[in-house]
């Protein structure tokens, strides 16, 4: 069983909106993996031998004086996340047509049931980005579509996308912990067209693809956008998310740029998800 040791951050926020959302934001940048929301804040993991004593120096949120941010912080060994996720992680449904469940949860007839063990993995719908892209799936045709789904998490939107019709899908993650769960997730969801890689997008040479999903962060999106164009065929469409409502004009702006055309937006809790074609 592959083994990590992670530090859990738990942070407490008063007010809680958005500050906890500017956080996660801030924290995912500095390298925190994954996140948990509750009542009073959020707890945030990172890799044990990724956490350097000023990991959290250039956090701007933790300074604004308006806010009010306080945390204590833990080790975390990889067999306590499992059952962290059974005591917070609920079944979601999807526009009345797809759930995203653990293996512990009843099975529920849908027409799109996707099984997800989380771990330590981000994407499980829950967060209003994953949730979004979701929606963008399933309001688009798959059927015999290559399909990259970049900065895979948990790798649920390259099942889904699989699961409408896609023949030949990649999945990418830099995160090895992502990369593995990725893996496991799609055996279990009996995906045999998936296939699962760890890197970034040095690994997109020389790839064609008629869809493309990232869900990552702003920052990501914009650096790697030269190659997300050359890898989108014509005619293909590139869904993005993990960005804020204030930063969707220099998204779009990128993607102009590269000849990609905005088309529609979905929009929660300033959280936005954008469709592009070329």
């Amino acid at each position: 069983m592959f083994s990590v040791t992670y530090i859990e951050y738990n942070f407490k926020i008063d007010p809680l909106q958005p500050a906890a959302d500017i956080l996660i934001a801030e924290l995912a940048e500095a390298g925190f993996e994954s996140f948990v929301e509750n009542d009073s804040g959020l707890l945030a993991y990172v890799l044990k031998s990724e956490c350097e004593d000023a990991i959290l120096n250039n956090i701007y949120i933790l300074k604004n004086p308006e806010v009010k941010i306080s945390w204590t912080i833990k080790e975390i060994e990889q067999q306590n996340w499992n059952a962290q996720w059974e005591n917070s992680f609920h079944p979601i449904t999807v526009a009345d047509k797809c759930i995203v469940r653990a293996p512990f949860h009843e099975k529920i007839k849908v027409e799109y049931d996707i099984v997800i063990e989380p771990k330590m993995s981000f994407g499980t719908g829950h967060h209003e980005t994953t949730h979004m892209m979701l929606q963008h799936i399933l309001d688009t045709d798959f059927s015999n579509k290559a399909v990259l789904d970049m900065g895979c998490g948990t790798g649920v939107l390259a099942i889904l996308a699989e699961m409408k019709g896609a023949t030949t899908l990649d999945a990418i993650d830099i995160n090895e912990w992502c990369f593995i769960n990725s893996k496991e997730n799609v055996e279990r969801n009996r995906c045999n067209k998936i296939k699962v890689y760890q890197g970034d997008s040095h690994l997109l040479t020389d790839k064609k693809y008629d869809i493309i999903l990232a869900n990552i962060n702003r920052n990501i999106l914009l650096d790697d956008m030269p190659t997300y164009s050359k890898c989108l065929n014509k005619g293909g469409a590139i869904f993005l998310s993990g960005f804020y409502s204030q930063d969707l004009d220099i998204i779009s702006s990128k993607c102009e740029e590269y000849g990609l055309r905005f088309v529609k937006k979905l929009e929660n809790n300033n959280w936005i998800s954008a469709k592009y074609v070329n």
